[in-house]
């Protein structure tokens, strides 16, 4: 496991991760890195491996989180995702999502999960 995210990112990730362990997914990995290449969580929820990207916004954002999945991210997520397969050799189906934490100013949040993304 390499280095975790800092500041709003880490809530974020921190977040997301608790919103999945409850909801069924076993987490795997956390911030894997392979050179340039990053996943934000490994997730595993029955025979599939989840690759997860997270992205965290502050209430006031104009963007959505689904706005920075573009194609230089995807191919990001695609050859990280071929490195990690290699190293690890896992046999499970693979799944790309998204989870979309929404941080208030008064420090609640929201979280959005987004499956299949590629």
């Amino acid at each position: 496991m390499a280095g975790v995210a800092t500041g709003i990112g880490s809530r974020g990730e921190d977040i997301a991760v608790e919103w999945l362990r409850s909801n069924g997914f076993y987490i795997v990995e956390r911030n894997w890195r392979a050179g340039y290449y990053e996943i934000d969580i490994i997730a595993q929820r029955w025979d599939t491996l989840h690759i997860v990207e997270v992205k965290t916004r502050h209430a006031s954002s104009w963007h959505s989180a689904a706005d920075s999945i573009d194609s230089q991210k995807i191919r990001n997520l695609r050859r990280a995702t071929s490195l990690y397969r290699m190293v690890h050799r896992s046999p499970l189906l693979i799944q790309f999502d998204l989870i979309s934490v929404v941080i208030d100013d008064h420090g609640g949040h929201t979280v959005e999960y987004i499956e299949n993304i590629l």
